[in-house]
């Protein structure tokens, strides 16, 4: 026996040292540029472990079903295509719009990162962890969902805390962040947090923008963090890194990962809209650790293989107790930690507690999870002048179905991006918590520079609870007033024909009653010396228009229009040319309110004439 496991060894021993010299050979072999390439993708830096992109928010701890969809068949015979529309079971059904961001995203990375080996089932288990692939698919044509998928305020409550580091231009929150749109991304990793300093954010679907709500643009950031710091995501190891980057929890690794085998063994395409919504939600927090949810069948997966594994302990099902974990590789202990029931799926806030009979929830009387309509209250249409804030804000009050007030509430209040009106920290969206008696009062509105119409909506985030608009109106300025033009220098004013009037000759200061008019329009004519009837002169002193293209560009102007003054009420015309005509010309200034100055302008006749 000893003499048979001695010559096993033995022969063990010789393969290694074969296989050993056909490696060598093989990398020699190699161009130089392969090695280093290699080489520079292992010392390419590994994003921060203490930055998860979602924050340690809540996420879905739904498990796939035991039995596993068919595996298709590619061209290449894998095993791991999609299935034709509307086959298979109905959780491996990937909403159109969200699979095709997924695959495009995979696409662009395997182009740029080759080493990296990103799978797009990988990102259908993140988006299915996450927001449930953007609550079913519930995105437009362009990607970006219908409504706003927002994470629990990172405050430090059961989360980490991230302090307000977009302005609310995100998240609508001025206060702490919030994790956004289908992948889940913190405001602060999007926009700056990465390994350039730019931010992961990325604009996927080639419109310009890096939008988190976009499932395009937040599939392929996703897909670049994944692989960041030269990760080889074949590479089991690699591949745990990985996830826990994104959400720095054991029982996260372990639902992403089951997710991700599920989808490898096939996928059918479903309609936007049309996906599976998952149900129970869990949380990270500070502890690292979420109550695992149940999966369809009530038994736990062993994550690395989707083979059934452990059984689960009491608590198991998502109540806060971790079950115990299976047998398989990546069925690691779980951290206990609380989980149930949030927002409706893919919506956002902390998970709700379950209520005690006849008592209330520490919440509300009602809770938010009841609130069934916003009301609108104060003034319907809402109205400032330009550049002003608008005397009343857009307040809403959240009720339940008996018509009883409901606190503790988010509603959110959002701006069309078109308009120049704006909540404070340059924002478009603001997200406001009902108060005790349930109203919810947007902050202060600042209205833009240019007068017009538009409408502010506000929605019961994560609720279906019908949209409460308010119209809103911005008012032009009243033009400034100017009843006096003076000149600020009693300097005569002189040049030679064919020459120019010195730079900034003629300055004016406009007032109104005795005070600055400053933004008073003043128009400026060339005219004729007629005391009853000046009229624009054809001879002359003129200015030059240095708008026009063409033949007419530098073309002799006499009249300008447009001209106003400045923050001190003052004015200073555009350089005076001449032509070859010597003699006293005037200039003629006025404003609406009929305010008139006559300038004199001596032009001599050139020397030697």
């Amino acid at each position: 026996m000893a003499a048979t496991i001695r010559r096993r060894l033995q022969r063990g021993a010789a393969s290694t040292a074969v296989a050993a010299l056909v490696l060598a050979a093989l990398t020699a072999s190699q161009a130089p540029g392969a090695t280093e390439a290699a080489a520079a993708r292992k010392q390419k830096p590994a994003p921060p472990a203490d930055a998860p992109i979602d924050g340690g928010s809540t996420y879905f701890t739904d498990r796939p079903p035991l039995h596993r969809p068919a595996p298709p068949r590619d061209a290449h015979g894998t095993g791991q295509g999609t299935t034709p529309l509307g086959t298979g079971p109905a959780e491996a059904g990937l909403p159109a719009t969200v699979l095709a961001a997924y695959k495009k995203a995979a696409s662009a990375v395997d182009a740029s990162d080759p080493g990296c080996r990103l799978p797009w089932q990988l990102l259908a288990g993140i988006g299915k962890v996450e927001s449930g692939q953007a609550r079913g698919g519930a995105v437009d044509a362009e990607g970006t969902t219908l409504q706003p998928i927002l994470g629990p305020q990172l405050n430090g409550h059961g989360f980490a805390r991230i302090t307000d580091t977009d302005g609310g231009r995100y998240d609508g929150d001025l206060t702490h962040d919030r994790a956004v749109g289908p992948m889940q991304f913190i405001p602060s990793t999007w926009s700056n947090g990465g390994l350039d300093g730019t931010g992961w954010g990325a604009d996927g679907n080639g419109d310009g923008k890096k939008d988190p709500n976009n499932i395009f643009d937040a599939a392929l950031a996703a897909g670049r963090y994944l692989c960041a710091g030269g990760r080889d995501l074949s590479d089991q190891d690699d591949l745990d890194r990985a996830i826990l980057g994104y959400n720095n929890s054991e029982d996260y690794l372990r639902t992403v990962l089951s997710w991700y085998t599920f989808y490898r063994h096939g996928t059918h395409e479903v309609p936007d809209g049309r996906g599976v919504l998952p149900v129970h939600r869990g949380s990270a927090g500070k502890s690292g650790g979420a109550g695992a949810g149940r999966t369809g069948s009530g038994a736990h997966h062993d994550h690395a293989s989707g083979t059934p594994g452990g059984k689960p302990g009491k608590g198991g099902s998502g109540t806060g107790k971790p079950g115990k974990p299976g047998k398989g590789r990546h069925n690691h202990p779980g951290k206990p930690g609380g989980s149930g029931t949030g927002d409706t799926p893919g919506g956002s806030g902390t998970p709700e507690p379950k209520p005690t009979p006849g008592k209330p929830t520490p919440e509300t009387p009602t809770g938010p999870a009841r609130l069934t309509a916003l009301e609108r209250v104060g003034d319907k249409e809402l109205s400032a002048t330009a550049g002003t804030e608008f005397a009343a804000s857009p307040r809403v009050r959240a009720k339940d179905a008996a018509g009883r007030a409901v606190a503790g509430a988010p509603v959110r209040f959002a701006l069309p991006t078109s308009t120049g009106a704006r909540f404070p920290g340059d924002a478009t969206t603001v997200t406001v918590t009902t108060d005790k008696d349930g109203l919810a009062t947007a902050p202060t509105l600042r209205a833009g520079d240019k007068a017009g119409a538009f409408t502010i909506r506000a929605t019961a985030v994560g609720r279906t609870a019908p949209a409460v608009a308010f119209g809103a109106t911005v008012k032009a300025k009243p033009a400034p007033k100017a009843d006096k033009l003076a000149r600020t220098s009693d300097k005569e004013l002189t040049a030679t024909a064919g020459q120019a009037f010195a730079e900034d000759a003629v300055e004016v200061e406009a007032t109104y009653q005795g005070k600055i008019a400053a933004g008073a329009a003043v128009t400026a004519t060339m005219v004729t010396d007629d005391p009853k009837k000046p009229v624009e002169n054809d001879k002359g002193p003129y200015f030059k228009d240095h708008e026009a293209t063409g033949d007419d560009k530098d073309k002799p102007v006499r009249t300008l229009t447009g001209l106003t003054t400045d923050a001190d009420g003052l004015l200073k015309l555009p350089k005076i040319y001449t032509d070859m005509h010597p003699g006293t010309f005037l200039l003629r200034l006025t404003t609406a309110d009929g305010a008139v100055l006559t300038v004199k302008l001596k032009v001599a006749a050139p020397a030697g004439s």
